[in-house]
């Protein structure tokens, strides 16, 4: 329940996540339920881009609440 509640006062800010697997994600959370905090990334995992401009590059990655280890606003 403590991550529910750390992740909803980081609402609409800009965080930086670390699961307890040792995977990193950076984003704004825009939404959190009992089960899941939903992430928008700046760009899709995993791919390189070498152009400034792509629509619709924004993703909203959803990860559990239950493997969140860290929180820090960035």
């Amino acid at each position: 329940m403590e991550a529910y509640y750390n992740c909803v006062s980081c609402m609409n800010r800009r965080v930086r996540i670390l699961t307890v697997d040792g995977n990193r994600h950076e984003g704004v959370i825009t939404g959190v339920d009992n089960r899941y905090v939903y992430l928008r990334t700046d760009s899709p995992r995993n791919q390189v881009h070498t152009s400034a401009f792509y629509p619709g590059r924004n993703q909203i990655l959803t990860l559990s609440l239950f493997t969140l280890l860290a929180i820090a606003l960035i």
